[in-house]
């Protein structure tokens, strides 16, 4: 009998789907904290705040009226510029219910995954944070740091 080599694929189990949905779930919640810590990240320069970028902008509407065309322009663009910027701050994601939901996952993540606690540190995640989701270094005893035994 020959065959054309294709084989029917047997369908997902329902343990099998339910295994892909919470490899999806912890994906994501592991996704949106490195991209909330990476937007959060110290950057050189002086911190800018809301009020900062507040006393900018006014300084902008105080000037742009009586200048030159093309000065108007730049300031224009700085001002919009502005603007997102302080949108950004302002409207930034929770850090707190990020590292929250990170924290319930990050254990079965690096260990379906294979990340280690130094790849997590290297891309700014905190030992502390780690420690609470029971991710510690090589040669470390692994605790519940909030079940002291």
């Amino acid at each position: 009998m020959v065959t054309n080599g294709s084989r029917k694929r047997q369908p997902f189990s329902l343990e099998q789907k339910e295994s892909l949905s919470a490899g999806r779930e912890q994906s994501k919640v592991v996704r949106k904290y490195l991209e909330a810590l990476e937007l959060s990240k110290p950057r050189r320069g002086r911190k800018r705040t809301i009020e900062s970028i507040t006393k900018q902008l006014n300084a902008i509407d105080n000037t742009i009226k009586g200048t030159h065309p093309l000065n108007r322009l730049h300031l224009t663009q700085k001002k919009i510029e502005l603007t997102q910027e302080l949108e950004r701050i302002k409207n930034g994601p929770d850090i707190a219910e990020l590292e929250s939901q990170f924290v319930k996952v990050a254990m079965a993540y690096s260990k379906r995954k294979g990340i280690s606690f130094p790849a997590w540190k290297e891309l700014g995640v905190t030992p502390e944070v780690l420690a609470k989701a029971g991710i510690f270094p090589a040669g470390k005893p692994e605790r519940n740091p909030q079940h002291p035994k």
